[in-house]
């Protein structure tokens, strides 16, 4: 029986085409299909999704904010020239929370992922590290949308109250936070370190 390495190779010699044809075969082949790379491109997913959310939260927010300076800001006038503090105060907080609102989609779509990296496929547990990105996005998704519902329902009523309403960022920040603790042990440990027995 004849074994496949038996058989000529007529890319033995191809020199940087073989790599390219290898290159695809581990990118693009049997490998494409691993339960890491499909959790690598949920987080993707997830992440790009929620960016796209948080980018209407902000853009409703801006409309709130100009709802609100039509309404109480109007143009100076002999009578009035100078605008009501209370309205500038308002105005000011619906500013700063677009600003929260975009530093927060920003660092989602910015937000660390394990390389798909041969060497750290061998020498760490990237699946459970993985699990454990999708149970942290999961948790993020939950605080981002929470967050989302609550501009929603604030900018349905067009006009906010005084003083502006405040939308849960913390909690979408501590679930980055958390998010980042998820990835620790892969953020920190160098793929030189010893691995296991089982890795030999």
């Amino acid at each position: 029986m004849i074994e496949l390495r038996t058989i000529p190779n007529a890319i033995d010699q191809a020199g940087s085409v073989r790599k390219v044809v290898e290159n695809l075969f581990y990118g693009w082949g049997y490998n494409a299909y691993r339960e890491e790379n499909k959790l690598r491109a949920d987080d993707a997913l997830i992440r790009n999704e929620l960016s796209g959310l948080l980018g209407h939260s902000r853009e409703a927010i801006h409309g709130l904010e100009l709802a609100w300076r039509r309404e109480h800001l109007p143009p100076p006038t002999r009578e009035h020239p100078f605008p009501d503090k209370a309205a500038v105060a308002v105005a000011q907080a619906l500013e700063r929370q677009q600003r929260d609102v975009e530093e927060i989609e920003i660092a989602i779509r910015n937000a660390a992922v394990p390389e798909n990296d041969r060497v750290w496929q061998r020498h760490r547990s990237e699946g459970v590290v993985l699990e454990k990105l999708r149970d942290a996005d999961l948790r993020l998704a939950e605080a981002v949308i929470t967050m989302a519902s609550d501009i929603a329902i604030a900018c349905e009523n067009a006009i906010p109250s005084d003083p502006a309403p405040r939308f849960a960022v913390e909690g979408v920040r501590a679930s980055l936070e958390a998010r980042q603790r998820a990835l620790q042990v892969m953020l920190t440990d160098g793929p030189d370190a010893t691995p296991s027995p089982g890795d030999a």
